[in-house]
């Protein structure tokens, strides 16, 4: 008898459980209201919705080699990633902006270390154009002091957009600097009165 009560109680669970899906995902089909920007690497092992903790429909993300955010130019020609950027400012109005950089980075590592990628043309000539010639070289496999110093070059080439500009000004948005280490699990944030990466 006890084990058709445990049976039972776990089939209502899972019942509930699939109608709270059912609901949330009903209220997604009428549209998006993020809570904020999640900008990070297409590294596999960087998974937004695991280090944050959000549900759907809570991140906007934008995931490029090297989570790069282009420079902006007057008159840039349109990319994927400035058009993510405006539809996040200018149209969802999300509160919060995360450039999240992580350890043992593929993209920073090589661009640090000078790899040589002639038979990867387009990752090197993407590399050449979005990540600094400045970044620390000799950063061990984590490249932990390259990732950080490539995080806050991302904040710098946010604040140059227009659209996060007037949001910066008007006090409706900010920006946050995130390191996230693949091996540990752990998150820094960036605290720019010390210019520190310091425990979430």
């Amino acid at each position: 008898m006890e084990t058709f009560i445990q049976h039972a109680r776990g089939l209502t669970a899972r019942i509930a459980a699939q109608r709270e899906e059912q609901e949330t995902f009903g209220r997604l089909a009428a549209g998006q209201s993020p809570l904020a920007l999640f900008i990070t690497c297409s590294d596999s092992r960087v998974i937004p919705s695991l280090i944050t903790g959000a549900r759907p429909g809570e991140l906007f993300e934008l995931r490029t080699a090297g989570n790069a955010v282009p420079a902006y130019q007057e008159g840039m020609a349109a990319s994927s990633e400035a058009a993510t950027i405006e539809y996040a400012m200018r149209v969802l109005k999300v509160a919060d902006v995360v450039v999240c950089g992580h350890s043992h980075c593929g993209a920073v590592g090589a661009r640090a270390r000078r790899e040589d990628l002639t038979g990867a043309p387009a990752v090197r000539d993407w590399l050449a154009l979005q990540l600094s010639d400045e970044l620390p070289g000799d950063d061990g496999p984590a490249v932990t002091a390259a990732v950080q110093r490539h995080v806050r070059q991302q904040l710098d080439r946010l604040g140059d957009y227009p659209c996060v500009r007037e949001r910066l000004d008007a006090d409706e948005v900010r920006l946050h600097g995130w390191f996230y280490e693949v091996h540990t699990g752990s998150v820094s944030v960036h605290r720019p009165t010390t210019d520190a990466f310091l425990p979430l």
